[in-house]
C-alpha cells in the first residue's frame, strides 16, 4: 500500500486534516462576508453569492433575510456548497434550519456578529411583529467536508 493511500485512510491523518480545517476556519471567522458557491437546481451550474456568516465551533451558519431567493432554493435542493473566506476555501454540506429554535439560535449569532446593522434588523423585526411584513428569514448550518 502506498504511503499516500495509507495516510488518507489513517484516523490520525483524518484528525490532522480536520484540525487543520478548523484552524483555517478559526483564522478567517472574523471576516465580514464569504462567497458561497451553490449549484443550480436544474442545470447544476455553479453560482456565487456573497453572504454574511458566523462560525460556531466546527460549523458555519449563514442567514438570509429572504428564503425565496434563488440561492436559498438552490442550496435546499443541492446542499453541497463551497465557502470562500479570504484566501481559504472549504467544501461543505448545508442543512436548512427548519426547526424554529435552531433558526433563532443561528439568527441570534448573526445579529451579534453584525451588531452595526442592528437598527435595520430591528425595524424589520418590528414590522414583522406588527404584521406589516412577513418573516422570510432563514438560516443554514454548514458542516465542513472531512
Amino acid at each position: 500500500m502506498s504511503r499516500k493511500h495509507h495516510e488518507s485512510n489513517c484516523p490520525s491523518a483524518l484528525r490532522r486534516s480536520t484540525a487543520n480545517a478548523l484552524a483555517r476556519l478559526k483564522a478567517v471567522a472574523a471576516r465580514q462576508t464569504l462567497t458561497l458557491t451553490h449549484y443550480g437546481r436544474k442545470t447544476g451550474k455553479p453560482y456565487d453569492v456573497t453572504v454574511w456568516f458566523v462560525v460556531d465551533g466546527d460549523k458555519v451558519y449563514i442567514g438570509t433575510a429572504n428564503v425565496n431567493r434563488q440561492w436559498v432554493r438552490n442550496v435546499q435542493k443541492t446542499p453541497r456548497v463551497k465557502l470562500s473566506i479570504g484566501a481559504e476555501t472549504f467544501d461543505g454540506t448545508a442543512r436548512f434550519l427548519a426547526d424554529r429554535a435552531e433558526h433563532e439560535r443561528a439568527m441570534a449569532m448573526v445579529r451579534r456578529k453584525y451588531w452595526m446593522f442592528w437598527p435595520v434588523i430591528a425595524v424589520g423585526r418590528i414590522l414583522t411583529a406588527i404584521g406589516v411584513m412577513r418573516d422570510k428569514t432563514g438560516a443554514f448550518e454548514v458542516v465542513l467536508a472531512e
